[in-house]
């Protein structure tokens, strides 16, 4: 998917409104890492996709990696700091993996965002993530990480989510995303591509991933067993507490011992 994906993933998502929305939360989390001075903290987000996160915390000054499994993704990020004029050092590496390209206990914060995780798997690939995140986080540093939330997402079978239109001077794009449920208990997520320039027709595209949806439970008990304490469930990047029957997203954050 994200091959095929990665030049139009910016006009997928509204940049603009999701950072508004998500980096205080982030912002406070540093907070909490930096005793609420103005420490510069170094921060390493994995799945980086096109890089925006990286971006937004690299502008408020702090020393930013980025990771992602795709070249497209890692050229697509490169660009997009270059635009916004500052400096993070994107590498093409996947979850499970990034301790030996960016070295161990080398950062305070790292970020795994965007539902990213559910795309590992197996127990095996989940446990080798979040292994990696410990060894590449300094004794005390955070995890965060947002999915959605499958509690609540299995028990519903929910399927359509709301679709993005983007619009550039006469062209137009529409994005349509929904689950199929598959019988071994996994996902499929695609997205529907719908483009159309001017007066010609409409072009359609289809691109889609496999998922398998990690339950809250599931996650705490691999984080724990992974080298993490103090964890604490989210319901969503606004920071009230997690339900497992009604909130959106599943977030955690969690401290290496």
């Amino acid at each position: 998917m994200y091959e095929t994906l990665s030049e139009d993933y910016d006009r997928f998502v509204n940049w603009d409104d999701r950072l508004a929305y998500e980096m205080p939360f982030t912002e406070a989390r540093i907070g909490i890492l930096t005793g609420g001075t103005s420490r510069v903290l170094d921060i390493l987000d994995s799945a980086c996709g096109t890089g925006m996160h990286a971006i937004a915390l690299a502008r408020l000054g702090h020393r930013v990696s980025g990771a992602d499994l795709y070249p497209e993704m890692i050229k697509k990020s490169r660009a997009n700091a270059d635009h916004a004029g500052v400096r993070v050092n994107f590498e093409t590496t996947g979850l499970g993996s990034m301790a030996g390209v960016f070295g161990k206990e080398k950062f305070d914060l790292v970020l795994c965002l965007g539902n990213s995780l559910p795309h590992l798997l197996t127990d095996a690939e989940l446990t080798a993530a979040l292994k990696d995140f410990a060894a590449c986080l300094r004794p005390g540093g955070m995890v965060l990480i947002q999915n959605r939330n499958f509690d609540a997402v299995m028990q519903r079978r929910d399927r359509w989510m709301e679709p993005q239109v983007r619009r550039a001077g006469d062209t137009e794009w529409i994005f349509q995303r929904f689950y199929d449920y598959e019988k071994n208990g996994g996902i499929r997520f695609n997205i529907v591509t719908l483009k159309q320039e001017g007066v010609s027709g409409w072009v359609s595209s289809v691109a889609s991933t496999r998922l398998r949806p990690q339950l809250c439970a599931e996650l705490e008990t691999a984080l724990a067993d992974a080298g993490f304490a103090s964890i604490h469930a989210y319901g969503s990047m606004t920071g009230e507490d997690f339900s497992v029957s009604s909130s959106g997203n599943l977030v955690l954050t969690a401290i290496r011992k």
